[in-house]
């Protein structure tokens, strides 16, 4: 029987990000494979002493999933690239070949991870831009997963996912999750000043109304804006990808200070860096004049001789970070690394962070990062093996919160 392997990985657990000879260590080896139509977890593990392996290898086998036949997962056509013309196999049809999705791959990814194939489905504009959208296989009594970043065009693209819903609801799915990485209009979650709307509040209502059944969803803006759904809501965060990228850095832990580029962000930044062996934390005083506009103040903490390492949930166009680097840099940090979610790298984004205050700018495909966007400083890591495993969790009625535990 043919065994496919999805993705492996190599931790230490215990050790130092100094690149120091490891001493009375465990190193874990762990892969995820299928076999038939059983999905597993294999990790092995092996005692280390000054380098050398000094206890027998240990092999623990789980069994994660076995593939349902009444789980489905679709794509939208969130932030389309003309330059990848992938539609004809994604859906099954020709005619789609004009509004490629540059997003297929990392739906793929996602898809690959579960032991399935992507949902055959048929998404296409009107001549005035209305959204038509038709399954192109059954999902009757089906529970169907429609993974949808509500990135550039927000407007559009949250359309698309409400008909998207709507088609699924119509089919006599059994379920609804939309899958919705990046959410939009996160930020306006609450009134700054009067007369002003509550855009999250707005969203969650619509995606409700739609027929959704559930939401999963990565990283909102604030955490109170869970509380605009009267529907279940799983909120996962990317810090573990990025936390285990940060690993394989050969930075010393003495070295690390964890900064919030504001005081909004300074609970995110305290939990981050409880988990880079509760690194020291700094704050940049920010003052606010308008949209997307920003001024560094004030420095609260000591970055003098360290790696500044700035942790956000969203690089627009990058004012506060950028700031929030030259005035760390101003204060004698070695380097800066900037840290984020959600990319969404608003002109002029990549001029900013692209001028040499970085170290490196690390962010997720949350949202599809263009090959217009990218510059040397910039790592992009994927999170379509943990919003699947979300997933899959989700589909076995199991817990999602013990993923990050």
């Amino acid at each position: 029987m043919e065994t496919k392997l999805f993705s492996s990985s190599f931790t230490i657990r215990g050790s130092s990000l100094s690149g120091k000879r490891l001493e009375n260590q465990t190193c874990f080896k762990t892969l995820t494979c299928t076999t038939g139509s059983v999905h597993t977890k294999v990790e092995s593990s092996v005692q280390l002493s000054r380098g050398k392996i000094c206890a027998p290898v240990r092999i623990k086998q789980e069994v994660l999933h076995v593939p349902s036949n009444r789980l489905r997962i679709f794509s939208g056509t969130a932030n389309p690239s003309l330059s990848q013309l992938l539609e004809a196999d994604v859906y099954g049809c020709s005619d789609l070949v004009s509004h490629s999705c540059s997003f297929y791959l990392y739906t793929k990814e996602v898809a690959s991870y579960m032991g399935l194939d992507l949902g055959k489905i048929y998404i296409d504009r009107f001549a005035d831009d209305e959204v038509y959208v038709q399954l192109q296989e059954s999902v009757r009594g089906c529970d169907v997963f429609l993974v949808q970043p509500t990135c550039r065009p927000v407007n559009d693209n949250y359309m698309e996912l409400f008909i998207m819903i709507d088609a699924c609801v119509r089919a006599s799915a059994r379920s609804v999750t939309a899958v919705i990485p990046y959410f939009g209009y996160a930020r306006a979650d609450r009134k700054n000043q009067g007369r002003e709307a509550i855009s999250a509040k707005i969203m969650a209502n619509m995606i409700t109304v739609a027929g959704t059944t559930r939401i999963l969803t990565c990283d909102l803006h604030s955490a109170q804006s869970l509380g605009y759904f009267d529907i279940p809501v799983d909120h996962v965060s990317a810090e573990p990808v990025i936390l285990d990228y940060l690993a394989s850095k050969k930075i010393s832990w003495n070295d690390l200070v964890v900064v919030s580029p504001d005081v909004g962000g300074v609970a995110r930044a305290r939990g981050f860096a409880k988990k880079l062996n509760d690194a020291p934390l700094a704050i940049v005083d920010k003052r606010r004049h308008g949209h997307n506009v920003s001024e560094v103040m004030n420095l609260i903490g000591d970055v003098k001789g360290k790696v500044a390492i700035m942790v956000d949930d969203i690089i627009d166009t990058a004012g506060t970070i950028t700031n929030a680097a030259t005035l760390l840099h101003q204060e004698g940090a070695q380097a800066v690394y900037a840290c984020a979610t959600h990319a969404v790298f608003s002109p002029p984004a990549i001029e900013r962070l692209s001028g040499g205050l970085f170290q490196e700018v690390i962010v997720t495909n949350t949202i599809p990062v263009p090959e217009e966007k990218n510059f040397p400083q910039l790592t992009v890591l994927s999170v379509g093996n943990l919003l699947a495993e979300a997933i899959l969790r989700i589909q076995d009625d199991g817990s999602v919160s013990t993923m990050f535990q």
